[in-house]
């Protein structure tokens, strides 16, 4: 069996589905894995609309998973389509969002650990719980598939009690999870943005040793480029925004308002590209 590692074919997996993020969000992300990585590779598409994507991305239809969406409760739960059986691709797969920035190498997220474990981010919001971030994770396909039967039997139970699936997935995965080392990943708006009032001066950086940037929230590469703290944004000169800060111009309060500032930044324009 092809276990994605030790010589054979790296594989990769994203998910997209409805119109929050077009084509050229996962052409853009092939691109920047094509450039990082040791072939041979292989990046799966599971989408409900594989139009305009790449000739090279393999485009399979979102997995059959038939539950009750939570309704109450944030999250990304439809990623729990991933857990269970994905067709004709089997093994030790590597998911990436689709709004990540590769800046380094990803050979080593293959060879990382164990074949069979279940490899996971740390999530720096929440430093006093060891919990997972999944906008990057390894498994071995299947090994998930439990997950799905806690969740189908009460989805808003699990939603409730857990709130995000990332610590539904840390707390539920079979033998547990393990995460990747520290430094790999970097989270663009606590690990990349200066802090205030560094933030009006100087743009947002790479740190040292990152391999994967990665943009959870509303903040997404497109708004990085444009120096705007979400799509509902318009980008401001420095000045301009320190004065809506008590023209009546901001939408939050005051402290947060000063913290949600950004410079345009060259290097993800520059690597966020096909």
């Amino acid at each position: 069996m092809n276990d994605g590692r030790n010589g054979t074919i790296k594989q990769i997996i994203c998910i997209k589905w409805g119109t929050k993020f077009g084509p050229e969000f996962v052409n853009r992300l092939h691109a920047m894995i094509a450039r990082n990585i040791t072939p041979p590779f292989r990046l799966y598409c599971f989408t409900d609309d594989g139009s305009g994507l790449h000739p090279h991305i393999a485009i399979r239809p979102l997995p059959e998973f038939a539950y009750q969406a939570p309704v109450n409760t944030r999250g990304k739960w439809p990623k729990s389509r991933l857990w269970g059986d994905l067709g004709d691709v089997t093994g030790v797969v590597l998911f990436l969002d689709l709004d990540v920035i590769v800046t380094g190498s990803l050979d080593d997220f293959f060879s990382f650990g164990d074949p069979d474990d279940t490899v996971v981010g740390l999530n720096p919001n929440t430093p006093l719980e060891k919990m997972g971030q999944t906008s990057v994770y390894r498994m071995r396909v299947g090994k998930l598939k439990p997950l799905q039967d806690i969740f189908r039997a009460d989805p808003q139970a699990a939603a409730d009690k857990y709130k995000y699936e990332q610590r539904f997935v840390t707390r539920n995965a079979p033998g547990g999870v393990k995460f990747w080392p520290k430094g790999w990943l970097a989270h663009f708006r606590m690990h990349c943005v200066p802090n205030f009032p560094l933030n009006y001066f100087r743009e947002a950086r790479i740190p040292a040793g990152t391999r994967i940037v990665i943009f959870p929230g509303n903040l997404n590469p497109p708004d990085a480029i444009a120096g705007r703290w979400s799509d509902r944004d318009d980008h401001l000169s420095p000045m301009d925004h320190l004065r809506a800060t008590f023209d009546g111009r901001r939408r939050e309060g005051v402290f947060k308002h000063l913290r949600h500032y950004l410079l345009p930044v060259s290097w993800v324009e520059k690597l966020w590209r096909e």
